[in-house]
């Protein structure tokens, strides 16, 4: 069966001056089944010419239609649609059973080619890859029966994909690339014998596996770390988004995803990563600021404060808090509590070895906050014995740095912009 979600969206090509729009046969082939059913063949000197001017929008192919917004010379925009008969599943045997008992059939798929005697052999199993006399059904929101221009310069700017990749044809007939070479290394895959099952079932002897593993060959190098994290998909499609989705916050997430995919790659490759325990899952108010410190865009910024319970200002200050250390430096910024004894006397002795007598700052105690007399500057205790500085502006405390585990190296650079 095929993957309902399957779906792939072409961003606009530019305009296709001086150049013919389908170099392959099979591109011309899909050409001919618009230009040799369209009863006006106005329209489709229309659509080349719209197609031609790069009138066309962003293409969205999915099994059974492609569909595309195009710009009409006087700056309409209409939603054009283009219809193609999906292959049933026992097509889609016969045509699989087909490809695998001729090699050079799959290697001209993998090269992006469609061999001429493909098309034949399919055919002649029952299965028509390319489209015929009347094939395409146009639906376009500008009431044209037939082909207009508008379906026609989706056509023309099809062509220009298919000659490309013939798996965006495939997908349009029903299923997509991966799921056409899944299939298709399933069925090329030797059936199990008799013995292999027996031997799978009984296993092998651990002494000869050991015994065997000095002939065996290096496992490859790990690849090198990418400098940056991939570029998410855009979601920009002609399909309008299902009630309460918006690409641009789905957008933000898979850039995350992957920012925060890269940081715990690198942190697993290395040294000592497995001494660490993992953290802790994050809830969802501080996941609401760690997604804030990625910059998002007002909108979003606006609902991550919401879901954070704080309102701008305080989501602001959180995120400053974070990029200073994450969950521990969030907790530091928004919990007080009271250092009990033992806690308080070390960190009373670390402050005393910090300066020399006549240099140790006057400090004001409550809780774990710990203010400098006659400054602006304050020292916050974590949980886990490390000093944070702040520097109070504007009546708030903001957070000034990061964590140090001697007070003095902590508070020394805010001190010094007093």
């Amino acid at each position: 069966m095929r993957d309902q979600s399957d779906e792939r969206t072409f961003e606009a090509l530019p305009p296709a001056q001086g150049q013919g729009f389908a170099r392959t046969w099979w591109g011309q082939a899909w050409l001919k089944a618009l230009e040799d059913a369209a009863l006006d063949s106005q329209q489709v000197k229309a659509g080349r010419r719209l197609a031609r001017a790069g009138a066309v929008g962003a293409v969205s192919v999915r099994p059974g239609r492609i569909t595309a917004v195009v710009q009409d010379r006087d700056g309409t925009l209409h939603r054009a649609d283009v219809l193609l008969q999906e292959l049933s599943d026992e097509q889609w045997d016969r045509f699989l059973d087909m490809a695998v008992e001729r090699a050079g059939h799959i290697a001209a798929l993998l090269d992006r080619e469609m061999s001429p005697h493909l098309v034949e052999d399919a055919a002649a199993s029952g299965v028509d890859l390319l489209p015929g006399l009347g094939d395409l059904e146009p639906e376009c929101d500008c009431g044209t029966w037939d082909h207009c221009g508008h379906t026609a310069a989706l056509c023309y700017q099809m062509a220009r994909l298919v000659d490309e990749d013939p798996f965006v044809l495939l997908l349009m007939r029903g299923r997509g690339a991966h799921a056409v070479l899944d299939a298709l290394q399933t069925r090329s895959a030797p059936a199990p014998t008799e013995s292999s099952q027996e031997d799978s079932e009984q296993g092998v002897d651990a002494a000869e596996a050991y015994a065997a593993g000095d002939i065996l060959p290096q496992l490859p190098a790990l690849p090198g770390l990418p400098e940056r994290p991939g570029s998410p998909p855009a979601l920009e499609t002609e399909a309008a988004p299902a009630p309460g989705v918006e690409p641009g916050a789905l957008e933000f997430l898979a850039g995350q995803t992957a920012a925060d995919a890269l940081r715990l790659l690198a942190q697993a490759l290395g040294p000592g990563h497995e001494q660490h325990a993992p953290a802790a899952e994050l809830t969802l108010a501080q996941d609401a600021v760690r997604l804030a410190a990625g910059d998002p865009e007002q909108a979003i910024a606006h609902r991550l404060a919401d879901g954070s319970g704080r309102d701008r200002e305080a989501l602001a200050l959180a995120v400053l808090a974070w990029r200073n250390g994450g969950v521990a430096a969030l907790s530091v910024l928004e919990d007080e509590w009271t250092v009990e004894a033992e806690s308080l006397a070390r960190a009373r002795a670390a402050l005393e070895s910090a300066w020399d007598e006549d240099e140790r700052p006057r400090l004001h105690l409550c809780g774990n906050r710990w203010t400098v007399v006659g400054t602006h500057t304050q020292l916050r205790l974590g949980r886990d014995g490390r000093w944070w500085p702040y520097r109070e502006e504007g009546g708030r405390w903001l957070p000034a740095g990061t964590a140090s585990a001697d007070p003095a190296t902590a508070l020394a650079p805010v001190l010094a912009g007093e």
